[in-house]
């Protein structure tokens, strides 16, 4: 280890997120998981009598092995061994180590699964649920408003329930919303959303208004709570998501604010939208997360054409021959 190096791996750990943010401007959820996978490395080496300053090779692809033997998903293991990876990387640059003993790690991958998403029926009946369930007229105003800027946006939940209200001042047509490392993108609102979000403001104002008379400050935030986030947080929207699906018939195991992102982009590219567009709405840094999408429409089209096929259905045979597979093979007598 260098002389100039921080003594203990909290220090490490410290220096080096303070660095991301400062630098490179890390979103906050993505400092807190470099800081829980790392300390699990920490803990884990510690408990081996190592340090980050000492660790080698071997001592990261032990700990890796140790994650999967503990059952983590590949996609946990790949993440803490890109945190591993940065920090590494960072302590040979400033010079606190001599070596990068991650440099040449291969990781487990990550398993391209398909995301879930919604129909349009589920869709219209979460977003009428959310009319009608809550226990008041502001209730009610405010989870309309959300799922209808959800559905027409296509935001991260981190970036819906930390709207500024100023963003939505003036009826606009378009939200400027700061997503991943502080970039910023403009996203169109839909008719039904701009309504939604003019009657949530009414109800949002007065009730800021009667607060300000009790003496409590006036909130900056579309959707203002007294937790100490000082808005709606991710966990009670997402808990409120789990809500409307129940009243709206839909099975809440498959609805969640990222289940609506999905069914957004869906729904665009089935309409025939751009992939580039639909990559510049989401906030995608690379096309590639984008290009996901066109494997659920080309899921959702198979399905289509096994459910509704007459050959799929194992209808329209000729001469008694079952089909093989979801399709029979054509012969030449059939053409």
């Amino acid at each position: 280890m260098s002389d100039s190096a921080p003594q203990g791996d909290h220090r490490w750990i410290a220096l080096f997120l303070e660095a991301q943010a400062a630098e490179l401007n890390a979103a906050r959820n993505t400092l807190l998981a470099y800081g829980r996978d790392l300390r699990a490395l920490s803990d884990w080496l510690a408990a081996r009598g190592g340090s980050l300053a000492r660790a080698t090779r071997a001592d990261i692809e032990g700990w890796l092995i140790a994650a999967e033997a503990e059952g983590l998903a590949r996609a946990t293991r790949a993440r803490r061994l890109s945190a591993a990876r940065q920090l590494f990387r960072f302590a040979h640059a400033e010079g606190w180590r001599a070596d990068d003993p991650a440099q040449r790690i291969a990781g487990p991958g990550k398993a391209r699964a398909l995301p879930a998403t919604l129909s349009h029926a589920e869709v219209d009946a979460l977003l009428d649920a959310a009319g009608r369930h809550g226990r008041s007229a502001a209730d009610r105003a405010r989870d309309t408003c959300l799922m209808q800027v959800l559905y027409a946006t296509g935001l991260r939940v981190s970036e819906l329930v930390s709207l500024p209200v100023a963003a939505a001042r003036g009826d606009p047509a378009m939200l400027l919303v700061t997503g991943k490392g502080g970039r910023e993108r403009m996203v169109p609102l839909s008719p039904p959303a701009r309504a939604a979000t003019a009657g949530w403001l009414a109800q949002r104002d007065a009730a800021e208004d009667a607060a300000r008379a009790r003496g409590r400050p006036a909130s900056r935030w579309l959707f203002p709570s007294r937790g100490s986030a000082g808005h709606l947080t991710r966990q009670g929207f997402h808990a409120l998501v789990k809500d409307l699906a129940v009243a709206a018939g839909v099975s809440p195991a498959k609805v969640t604010p990222h289940a609506l992102r999905h069914a957004f982009a869906t729904h665009l590219l089935e309409g025939g939208a751009d992939l580039r567009a639909i990559q510049t709405l989401l906030g995608h840094a690379d096309i590639s997360t984008t290009e996901i999408y066109t494997h659920v429409l080309e899921e959702r089209l198979r399905a289509l054409v096994e459910t509704h096929h007459p050959l799929a259905r194992g209808t329209g045979r000729q001469g008694g021959q079952p089909p093989a597979g979801p399709f029979r093979a054509v012969s030449p007598r059939d053409t």
